[in-house]
């Protein structure tokens, strides 16, 4: 396999037109040092939260190492707060969107974490593979 040659280049500086960069404190449910947390404004179910950088960078490829590894520890921390309040949840998906083609909406990363409760939808398996409906039921 051929070694991949990618240069990330530098994440564009915040924009008065980035929702993220200039996200009020009084929506920042928890934070870290280099993350912060909200409530999804159009959740897919209950308690659907968004991890962001707090610095500006376009997607996950461009998030460094510590902002990868602060939003892992807040996603945990999150998914611990989420279970001890709500006993109704019984999984999660985490994803995110990187590029306009694969739906990315809002250039400035994202993580979601969405609680998941059993009979959400008919049809859980393939979970994130959902994203192209025809992929989603699958065959070992």
């Amino acid at each position: 396999m051929n070694r991949l040659n990618i240069s990330l280049g530098n994440a564009p500086q915040p924009t008065a037109g980035c929702l993220f960069c200039k996200m009020k404190n009084s929506k920042i449910i928890a934070e870290n040092k280099t993350v912060y947390a909200i409530l999804d404004s159009s959740p897919v179910s209950p308690n659907h939260m968004l991890i962001i950088p707090k610095r500006h960078c376009l997607d996950y490829f461009e998030m460094t190492r510590q902002e990868r590894c602060d939003a892992h520890e807040l996603i945990n921390r999150l998914k611990d707060s989420i279970i001890e309040n709500d006993s109704t949840v019984k999984g999660f998906n985490i994803g995110t969107n990187c590029g306009e083609t694969a739906g990315q909406t809002v250039f400035h990363t994202h993580i979601h974490l969405i609680p998941r409760r059993q009979n959400d939808t008919p049809n859980p398996r393939g979970g994130v593979r959902g994203v192209i409906p025809d992929k989603m039921d699958y065959k070992f």
